[in-house]
């Protein structure tokens, strides 16, 4: 799909639906504020074909939404499970990818981060809209949403697929939806807007990239006479890689001014970038160090680090603290007929590195 077919992608909403983490029913819209716990979804298991019940109008109700998106939400059993799913998948896999950075993704202070055009807000819009993106279309193949089922991609056998146990991931019907649910709205010309949208479609185009043609041959003695092929998302984590490359590579917009501009479709030479390549993440300034707390980070001290690669750069010149300890471990395990495992337990130093203060 075209960059232009989602300028929703690029409101807060996005990010208000991805990174709030708890509940509150009094609120018309999803709130990034400080006081949100992660506990909250980072330990939630993935959506369930139990959420196919009446309890989901609960669900659709305490969710912050829209009138309008709570009754799309009513109508679509599994929706707001597979909503809570994107919330986790978003922040397991940005604090994943950014572990050893100095900014870890950190939610603490990202009510302020998200006002800013920092290359680790483009990150934040780039992995949400894939995060929400992957999950709605792993949410149709696993049959968790009413209204959507299996790939039904023209040119492959993925209609027939299913007799033989496999379903292709939806990602044409997940985008789609996507676009619908968060609702067309009049796209703003201003830079930090096409930005935002630009980083969010990167983030589709990174979950689009890793769609792939799978095949399964059915005929006698492994020849393919018989044959289905269906369309399979790559693993998450995949995507977050190569969000994580586009991050480290992102370019900054030339004129940081908050003026309007022409459209979308020529962004990279309106920005001034030149040799603009259209996956590449944009940001307008540069960021703070993210060394000490601030209204951005909590800082680096206390960090764990690792000494051959990271310490100098997450400690900030501060050094590390060392702490030596023993630990055990599961070690020589053998495998007896036919089902039991028998280990030894050995023992070694262990050292642990921490960024002063």
């Amino acid at each position: 799909m075209s960059q232009g077919q989602h300028p929703c992608l690029v409101a807060l909403f996005l990010h208000l639906l991805l990174f709030t983490l708890l509940l509150q029913p009094s609120h018309a819209y999803f709130g990034l504020t400080s006081k949100e716990s992660l506990s909250h979804f980072t330990n939630a298991s993935p959506a369930t074909p139990g959420a196919h019940t009446r309890p989901h109008l609960k669900q659709c109700d305490l969710l912050p939404l829209t009138k309008r998106q709570k009754r799309m939400c009513r109508k679509e059993p599994g929706l707001a499970e597979a909503l809570k799913e994107a919330v986790r998948l978003g922040i397991v896999e940005c604090q994943f990818q950014l572990r050893g950075d100095r900014w870890n993704c950190s939610l603490e202070e990202r009510e302020n981060l998200l006002k800013r055009g920092f290359k680790e807000t483009a990150f934040l819009y780039a992995i949400s809209a894939a995060a929400l993106t992957h999950s709605l279309a792993k949410a149709c193949s696993g049959g968790r949403m009413e209204r959507c089922t299996c790939d039904d991609s023209q040119g492959l056998e993925s209609q027939k697929a299913w007799q033989w146990g496999v379903c292709g991931d939806n990602l044409s019907h997940s985008t789609r939806f996507l676009q619908n649910f968060l609702g067309q709205k009049k796209e703003n010309k201003d830079k930090r807007s096409k930005m935002d949208l630009h980083n969010s479609n990167a983030g589709i185009k990174a979950v689009k990239s890793g769609l792939r043609t799978t095949c399964k041959c059915h005929g006698v003695s492994g020849s393919c006479a018989v044959r289905t092929c269906w369309k399979q998302l790559s693993p998450f984590h995949e995507t977050g890689a190569l969000l994580k490359s586009k991050y480290e590579n992102a370019v900054k917009i030339i004129g940081a001014s908050n003026e309007a501009i022409g459209s979308h479709e020529t962004l990279g030479h309106m920005f001034g970038v030149r040799h603009h390549r259209t996956s590449n993440l944009l940001y307008l300034e540069e960021s703070p160090s993210f060394c000490r707390p601030s209204r951005f980070s909590p800082g680096t001290s206390g960090r764990t680090c690792s000494r051959d690669t990271t310490c100098d750069s997450l400690c900030c010149g501060r050094g590390y603290n060392t702490q030596s300890q023993m630990v055990t471990f599961s070690c020589h395990c053998q495998v007896h007929w036919c089902c039991h495992v028998e280990c030894q337990k050995c023992a070694q130093q262990q050292e642990t590195y921490t960024c002063k203060h």
